[in-house]
Formats: C-alpha cells, structure tokens, sequence
C-alpha cells in the first residue's frame, strides 16, 4: 500500500450507483474486521460484493482509496453508538453506566475485533497518510462526545473548572483503547475494566466535594 494522499473519488451520481458503491464498502469493511487489512485482497471484495473489477475501479481508484471509506464507515457506525451512549451524559455515575456498556458488549464479542477504529489505525496509521487523517478525526470525534459530558459535568459544578475537558476525554479514549486492545488479546475483559476504571477514577479525583452544611445553620 502506497503512502500520500489518496485521490477523492466523487460520490455516486445515482441511487443504483451509491447502492453498489455501499455494497462494496461494507463487504471489504466485513472482510477487513475478519481477516485485516492486509489479507483483504481487492478480488475477495469483488467476490464478497458480487461486483466486477471495473466496478471497484469506477468508486475507487484503488485499495487506499476503498480502504479510507472503509474507515469513514466503520468511523460512523461506531460513533453514532458513542453519541447515543452518551447523549445527555452529565455525572459521574452516568460515565460509569457507559463505561458498563462498553464492558457488555467487549464482554458479548469475548474481545474478538478489538476496536474497529483501533483496528484500522494500527493497519493503516503508518501506511497510507490519508487514512491516518480520517482516524485522527474519528478519535477527535469520539473525544468530543466525551468532552461535552464532562463539560456539562462542570457546568453543573460537578467537576472542577480548573481541568480541562478535552485533555481528560483523550485520556478516557487513550484508556480505552489500550483496554480494548489487550482483552482482544487476553479475551478477557478484565484490562479494559481496569483501564476504564483508572480513568474515572481520575476524573473523580477532580470532582466537586459538597461542603457540609454548619449545625447551626441547618434548618430544623
């Protein structure tokens, strides 16, 4: 795989166009998460998709380019979870309910895949420069769902407003991702349960205590 900047190709014009060209995305997108990114052969996408070569070759010039729509979309679907998980996030006990949903579903998959987004940054970061960019906006995107929580958590008075919102949403994504990492490999989700865990426990740290209330200013 070439390095540099992959060639833009436009978008269907038509509806039968932009079907076929989703059908290939998501079958190379199936095969990636299965077999990875360098066992993925553009015949097994045509195969897969039941498309031709002049196919593949009129959406994408070549597998750089198949490969960076491949993480635009797996980038979507991953994220759009995030955001719904996250939606309306604004304590600490709701980022502790979404740090079980992670835990579940690593926990229903046995850690097999690991991250998606993860996944392709390993194959792709040092590979090709156009894909690393769309992953260096997917990790920002996915930080950003997790600034807004802990932004609301100070607007709230719940976190201290001397933190600050975007360093702590990298950490939790760095957390994150070095736990999904290793229960890939340990199939075990124990590594991401402590790495998560260490993370909010951090953001605890900087938590608002409450002031008790003086005796003598309680209302009887």
């Amino acid at each position: 795989m070439r390095t540099g900047k992959v060639p833009r190709t436009p978008r269907p014009a038509t509806v039968r166009g932009e079907a076929t060209r989703t059908r290939i995305v998501r079958a190379a997108a199936e095969l990636v998460a299965t077999r990875g990114v360098a066992s993925t052969t553009l015949d097994d996408v045509m195969e897969a998709s039941r498309t031709s070569k002049s196919q593949i070759y009129h959406y994408f010039a070549d597998k750089d380019a198949l490969m960076c729509a491949v993480v635009e979309t797996q980038s979507d679907r991953v994220l759009e979870i995030q955001a719904s998980c996250l939606s309306g996030v604004n304590s600490l006990e709701g980022l502790r309910q979404w740090r079980d949903q992670i835990v579940k579903l690593n926990r229903t998959t046995h850690g097999l895949g690991g991250c998606p987004i993860g996944s392709l940054a390993s194959a792709l970061a040092d590979r090709s420069e156009e894909a690393r960019r769309l992953l260096v906006k997917s990790f920002e995107r996915w930080e950003s769902h997790l600034a807004a929580s802990l932004k609301a958590m100070q607007d709230r008075g719940v976190l201290s407003p001397r933190v600050h919102s975007g360093d702590l949403a990298t950490a939790i994504v760095s957390a994150l991702q070095g736990g999904l990492l290793l229960a890939q490999t340990t199939r075990s989700t124990r590594p991401l349960e402590l790495a998560l865990d260490m993370a909010l426990d951090h953001i605890s740290a900087h938590t608002v205590r409450a002031k008790p209330i003086r005796a003598e200013n309680r209302s009887l």
